[in-house]
């Protein structure tokens, strides 16, 4: 049984690790959702290898933490990554992007520092938007777009002919920029046709689905990464 340590009313981080969870149909616990945040708590501070924040997940003695390097360890552990070693790094490759699209999407609403709220930090905040808006978004999504053209396997997946990880997180990635901001979202995926339609394929997943539309798949909110302020959309 997998334990996997994550905020237990936001989709967050964590959500990249849940949907890579539901598509192998592994055998997991959310624990803080079950036991209470304190049992998080604990279990971070605990061994040789504390985490630093979660999510984390504990497979046996294992505990790896950083939503890239759990979906690393998941991905050779249930086949959601290929098989030889350039398929692996390209896929974490691409995976480490998505983190990096998440984090900026994630200091729009808190571009001067995590401690504050978004009302203390509102002018810089709109400053940070605009540029997300106009030139990060088209920016990632393009070059998601290019990876999935150059796929030698075909447009319709990330990497190789099967389902990645990095296939689940676009999904995430891509509902995420919808909620916080979806007139921003509209505009670039407009240009991203082939995202978009990776983005759909994978809700059609069967497990995928089934989560989605389960009580397990927690709604957005404005207390995660991606949050709707009206405002930011510009």
């Amino acid at each position: 049984m997998l334990l996997l340590y994550y905020w237990p009313t936001i989709q967050g981080r964590g959500e990249f690790v849940r949907l890579a969870l539901e598509q192998a149909g592994a055998p997991y616990r959310d624990v803080a959702r079950e036991d209470g945040v304190e049992a998080m708590f604990s279990a971070m501070h605990e061994g040789p290898t504390p985490a630093f924040a979660p999510p984390f997940l504990k497979d046996g003695d294992l505990v790896v933490g950083q939503v890239a390097n759990i979906l690393l360890h998941l991905g050779d552990r249930f086949g959601l990554a290929p098989s030889d070693a350039g398929g692996r790094l390209w896929t974490h490759q691409i995976q480490l992007t998505i983190a990096d699209m998440v984090a900026e999407a994630h200091d729009t609403h808190h571009p001067v520092g995590n401690g504050l709220y978004y009302e203390d930090q509102k002018p810089e905040a709109a400053r940070r938007a605009t540029d997300f808006r106009d030139n990060r978004i088209p920016k990632f999504l393009g070059w998601l777009e290019t990876v999935l053209a150059r796929n030698p396997a075909g447009p319709g997946r990330l990497v190789g002919a099967e389902n990645t990880y990095a296939d689940l997180s676009l999904f995430q990635l891509v509902e995420g920029l919808r909620y916080a901001f979806p007139r921003a979202a509209e505009r670039a995926l407009a240009k991203a046709p082939k995202v978009m339609a990776l983005h759909d394929a994978v809700a059609e997943l069967p497990r995928i689905r089934a989560y989605l539309q389960s009580p397990r798949r927690i709604p957005f909110s404005e207390d995660g990464i991606f949050r709707r302020y009206p405002e930011l959309d510009g």
